[in-house]
């Protein structure tokens, strides 16, 4: 009999045991987080006020840029009058001149919250730094509202029963009986697409100017401000759209008071519908 070696424990090639699963823990964030202020029916009233304290506050600059709103709704009548299949083009530049011209009311807003004196060539030249997030916003803005105009089209063309109006006639035309289908169904397609437009930019573009953000960032800050307070943004959207619509029967003579307040009142909206609180992980 041959002597036994000691039992010794089989050799193994797995390695050294895996260290014990530590799950992901993102970093505590250092960026102010905006919060919903919920908001009350009066408050756009008080956003207009306060909209008309500004504009009587720089009386000069607001006229400036009341000036140029009824210019971009003198050139849509010109052109839906005479060039009826113009009107989308020309108003996707209007959609893209506009965000523009109300960032600086925006600005003249901002400074005299701030204690500042408003001055025109700070209010022209505000956006320049935030040329990056305003491009890009007012990219999303073209697009919806190009969508909505093809959307609108297939309405017209599968609705509309008494053929395309001329522009001579068009309200008779749409609001004969015999479109009551079409009426319907154009009013709740219209209604969602410009319900989306505002929503996107009912507080984005002062965000943009206040915080320096990304669009997407502000974007969904003002979607999260619409369902935080769906009746007060309901009820200020249909006071924007009577005071346009006043300002329209004015021939647009109206936008050179109600242009400014409109711009004005929304950089209230926004300092009233969002307040901005510092990150546990600040310093």
């Amino acid at each position: 009999m041959t002597d036994r070696a000691p039992d010794t424990p089989p050799s193994s090639n797995m390695g050294p045991a895996p260290a014990a699963y530590q799950p992901y823990v993102p970093p505590v964030s250092t960026v102010p987080q905006a919060v919903m202020v919920p908001l009350g029916l009066s408050d756009p009233l008080r956003w207009l006020r306060l909209g008309w304290r500004d504009f009587m506050g720089a009386p000069g600059i607001g006229l400036f840029y009341g000036v140029c709103f009824w210019l971009m709704a003198v050139v849509l009548t010109l052109v839906f009058r005479n060039k009826p299949e113009y009107v989308m083009s020309i108003a996707s530049g209007c959609l893209l001149i506009g965000p523009f011209l109300a960032m600086g009311l925006y600005e003249v807003s901002r400074r005299r919250e701030a204690g500042l004196k408003p001055e025109l060539a700070a209010s022209i030249t505000c956006w320049d730094s935030h040329i990056r997030s305003m491009g890009m916003l007012v990219l999303v803005l073209i697009v919806l509202e190009l969508l909505w105009g093809r959307a609108s089209l297939v309405v017209f063309a599968v609705f509309f029963n008494t053929g395309m109006p001329s522009t001579t006639g068009v309200l008779q035309a749409i609001f004969n009986p015999e479109n009551i289908e079409f009426v319907l169904v154009y009013v709740a397609v219209g209604g969602i697409f410009a319900l989306l437009v505002y929503s996107t930019a009912v507080v984005s573009i002062p965000m943009i100017l206040d915080r320096d953000t990304d669009a997407v960032s502000a974007a969904i800050t003002s979607i999260r401000v619409v369902f935080a307070n769906p009746l007060t943004m309901l009820w200020w959207g249909f006071l924007i759209t009577l005071l346009i619509g006043l300002a329209l029967a004015t021939w647009g003579v109206g936008f050179v008071a109600i242009g400014p307040l409109l711009g004005h009142a929304s950089w209230h909206a926004y300092r009233g519908a969002v307040r901005w609180q510092e990150a546990p992980g600040a310093a």
